[in-house]
């Protein structure tokens, strides 16, 4: 093969896993937004050196946008060769790609295959790669899923957590949305990925699952935080088997206690975001919580709050959206220790 030799997305797709670096050619801020699982961002343009250039195409004519584009090009692709690549050996195998394909990616291909390297380059780009991911997220999923309910506080998260930790293949999408799935999941160290972003991630699980192994899921609503769980994983997810997860109130209590201590630290964080309850519970409600969470009296917050608030909506939703809820296996927790979901993990695992 001649190289740098310009493949189809479909054609590289089987050795995907097989690259030893995929990099993404394109802006910082590009990439940020999304990319190839597994990509690193070596920027022939960065985002104020694009600016400029395409400034230039505009303001001036493109034989003179050229000529700074392809000094700008030439330092930057030094650059990462000096810092990143020097020390690659001969068989190093990249995938280089940028928005469509073009010049970005072919610059950058062109000269790490005169040095040497057997690189390939996309074809069609982030762009091409895209159009797969939502063609691949439109279709129902192959794999069965099972579905992980219960009520809030009762472990769903960290018994995901532990069946992954014990080898089950466990789609998590709380933690792919870097959010809790509830008014208060937002989590304030980290902020959400972008929607393309989550749908990539879901798209590499998947793809990395055994079909014909189970995939473990939470029973999630159609959004998490500020994203949506594309539409035929949402309907398999309903259609699927589900796994009752009952936990009692005190130890629901406990273990929320521990999953939101950033809350509990900070009541008026937990209290603007109460105030988006006003219109589901009045204004009285919510001052007499705000009011519980400025006295130290959490535990009794939490508790209210299960009791008037998240167990009456989950009870609301979970046979409505469920359907196979009625015949759902139950595994109850004793306690919200290392050892009790690790038994009940094993048990789902089996």
């Amino acid at each position: 093969m001649k190289y740098p030799a310009l493949l189809n997305f479909r054609d590289i797709l089987p050795q995907l896993g097989e690259f030893d670096t995929i990099i993404d050619a394109r802006s910082e801020s590009e990439f940020a937004l999304d990319h190839i699982p597994g990509a690193i961002n070596c920027p022939v343009l960065n985002d104020e050196e694009r600016i400029r250039v395409g400034t230039m195409y505009k303001q001036v004519n493109a034989f003179e946008a050229k000529k700074v584009g392809a000094a700008l090009v030439a330092k930057n692709i030094a650059r990462h060769i000096e810092e990143r690549f020097a020390d690659k050996p001969r068989e190093w195998k990249p995938l280089v790609y940028c928005w469509r394909g073009g010049n970005r990616s072919g610059s950058l291909a062109h000269v790490l295959a005169r040095i040497g390297w057997p690189v390939i380059q996309l074809d069609g780009g982030y762009k091409a790669y895209r159009a797969h991911v939502s063609e691949k997220l439109s279709e129902t999923p192959p794999h069965s899923f099972k579905v992980i309910c219960g009520t809030t506080g009762s472990g769903k998260s960290r018994l995901l957590e532990v069946m992954a930790g014990i080898g089950a293949q466990v789609l998590d999408l709380e933690q792919l949305a870097a959010h809790r799935g509830s008014v208060l999941g937002n989590l304030p160290s980290q902020p959400q990925p972008t929607q393309k972003m989550f749908e990539s991630m879901i798209w590499k699980k998947l793809r990395d699952f055994d079909p014909a192994l189970p995939v473990f899921v939470e029973s999630e609503s159609k959004k998490v935080g500020q994203l949506r769980v594309p539409d035929a994983v949402m309907e398999k997810m309903r259609q699927s088997p589900c796994v009752s997860l009952t936990l009692s109130r005190p130890n629901r209590v406990r273990l929320l206690m521990e999953d939101y201590e950033h809350f509990t630290q900070s009541p008026d964080t937990l209290n603007a975001q109460l105030d988006c309850l006003v219109q589901l519970h009045g204004r009285e409600k919510i001052d007499s919580w705000h009011q519980m969470a400025h006295s130290g009296r959490m535990p009794e917050l939490v508790d209210e709050l299960l009791v008037e608030h998240y167990d009456p909506a989950y009870l609301r939703s979970i046979n409505r959206n469920f359907v196979q809820f009625d015949a759902a296996e139950v595994v109850e927790l004793d306690d919200i220790s290392k050892e009790a979901f690790l038994a009940a993990a094993r048990h789902l695992h089996g």
